[in-house]
């Protein structure tokens, strides 16, 4: 009996995941709760357990592909049974190979595979095979792409491959047919094919294998021959970095050639010496959430200035009393989130959302707290932070930031903010403009403290000076509401007693 592998609850409006890694393969005895694969979201890195013990048979979905909430990822065998022993089965009766090979087999269509939730058409990037090639069952075939994803098709049957039907470069629909194999007991390459191999050895591995088309493209750059490169890829295949070796294997010999006037390196010099990453989904939707903010919002920054001379005098003084009382340092976040909170409930406009043609005023403070990570700018929200103590803000934030650095945060945690801040100065950031985060209305940017000469009382004096910055959506905050919100927060870390008295 089989357990069927499916992807789990993603999370509030997440829809889709990329197979990032899988951690077992066909055959693979697997434990209950083992960890089986990865998928990346837009968000947050899932793992997916084994729901029983068992072998591992098929692998639906293969790294890089898109699948939708529940789609089928894999198959468990329950007990000990291997996971596919149907095909020795098939090889043992084949009798009469070349008079099956001759006469044909059952003719098997090659369709595109399911290529994600949103995801209609594909282009086909390379095939690796040529028409009248022999073929194994979940050989590779081609290569197509998305605009998420490439993805490999392999053979659904062995046999021999007859006719592709959509040749190199073509778009392709989701369910299309790509071609069509001739199949059956003959068409398994038995002792016709291993006689092949013992007589040409190197030309079945070499020519039979079409490269990848980074490495066609990076040998044609560096004037390297396909002689030259040594394939570490599937059956041989050159992969673009067995081309890059080859290219510094090559180096030492022109070394010792008379010295020549030295001459700018090419355009495709240049590009041999790039690395072109995919971005993960995670950047990309960073990328498509802050384009959106600058699309849809009339966004505008006002700036101003805070002395904290007077907050990390109170800090420096209570420190290690509220350490030893709470177990948690004092920071200046808690600082500046009360003074944020006292703030927007005078201009609540800042902590307001357009819906459709409604303004809709939020009468809580559900706070952001931007955080990079290792992976990208993520913001997790502490909840009605308007009735939270210094020490309960920050435990939060402690707690908050340790989860987004290890990728341990939940989409639920991300969601519901109503107002942002970002602290860029822990970076050195002297100015900038803060994004909003939509729907938001507002978001506090924090810059470097830096020591700048300042008249106070008639004197200069050296004081540890900071810019803050709010940008704002001007159809729902005025220039009068968004300055007066600054001077509030100014106001309330330059004297932070006005904190205790309401002011």
């Amino acid at each position: 009996m089989s357990t069927e592998v499916r992807v789990p609850t993603l999370g509030e409006s997440v829809s889709e995941a990329t197979v990032a890694t899988w951690f077992k393969k066909p055959g693979d005895a697997v434990a209950a709760d083992e960890m089986l694969c990865e998928l990346e979201t837009d968000k947050v890195t899932v793992e997916v357990p084994s729901p029983t013990a068992g072998t591992l048979g098929e692998i639906v979905a293969q790294e890089g592909e898109t699948v939708g909430v529940d789609a089928l990822l894999a198959t468990i065998t329950a007990g000990e049974g291997k996971a596919a022993p149907a095909k020795p089965e098939k090889k043992a009766e084949a009798p009469a190979p070349k008079e099956n090979a001759d006469k044909g087999g059952e003719a098997v269509d090659v369709m595109v595979p399911t290529l994600g939730e949103s995801v209609t058409e594909a282009t086909v990037s390379t095939w690796f095979k040529k028409v009248g090639d022999q073929v194994s069952a979940d050989e590779m075939l081609c290569e197509l792409e998305t605009d998420k994803v490439s993805v490999e098709v392999p053979a659904p049957a062995s046999g021999t491959l007859t006719e592709i039907l959509a040749g190199e470069g073509e778009t392709v629909q989701a369910g299309g047919k790509l071609a069509i194999l001739s199949s059956g007991e003959g068409a398994a390459p038995t002792k016709a094919e291993e006689s092949d191999s013992d007589a040409a050895p190197a030309k079945s591995t070499g020519k039979d294998v079409e490269d990848a088309p980074s490495a066609k493209k990076a040998m044609a750059e560096a004037g390297v021959s396909r002689d030259q490169v040594t394939g570490s890829g599937r059956d041989g295949r050159v992969m673009k970095e067995d081309v890059a070796k080859a290219g510094q294997a090559a180096k030492p010999a022109p070394a010792a050639a008379p010295a020549q006037a030295p001459r700018a390196p090419s355009p495709a010099e240049d590009a041999a010496r790039e690395e072109r990453v995919k971005m993960t989904r995670l950047r990309q939707t960073i990328a498509r959430r802050l384009k959106d903010a600058q699309n849809t919002a009339a966004m505008l920054t006002t700036y101003n200035e805070v002395d904290m001379t007077e907050v990390m005098a109170l800090r420096n003084q209570y420190k290690d009393e509220f350490f030893k009382k709470h177990g948690v340092r004092l920071g200046f976040m808690s600082f500046f989130t009360k003074a944020c909170v006292h703030a927007l409930k005078e201009v609540p406009e800042v902590n307001a959302e357009i819906d459709g043609t409604d303004i809709v005023y939020k009468n809580f403070v559900h706070m952001g707290i931007a955080a990079g990570t290792p992976t990208g700018l993520v913001v997790p929200v502490i909840r009605d932070v308007d009735s939270m103590s210094f020490a309960a803000i920050e435990k939060a934030i402690a707690e908050k930031g340790a989860r987004a650095r290890d990728g341990k945060l939940s989409m639920a945690e991300m969601q519901g903010g109503t107002f942002t801040i970002s602290n860029g100065g822990v970076y050195g950031s002297l100015m900038s403009s803060p994004i909003l985060n939509p729907p938001q209305s507002g978001i506090l940017g924090m810059h470097k403290i830096q020591d700048r000469p300042m008249i106070v009382n008639g004197e200069i004096k050296a004081r540890p000076m900071m810019y803050l910055a709010l940008s704002y959506d001007h159809r729902v905050v005025d220039g009068k509401g968004a300055v007066t919100f600054l001077v509030r927060v100014k106001e309330a870390l330059e004297d932070p007693r006005r904190l205790l008295m309401d002011l």
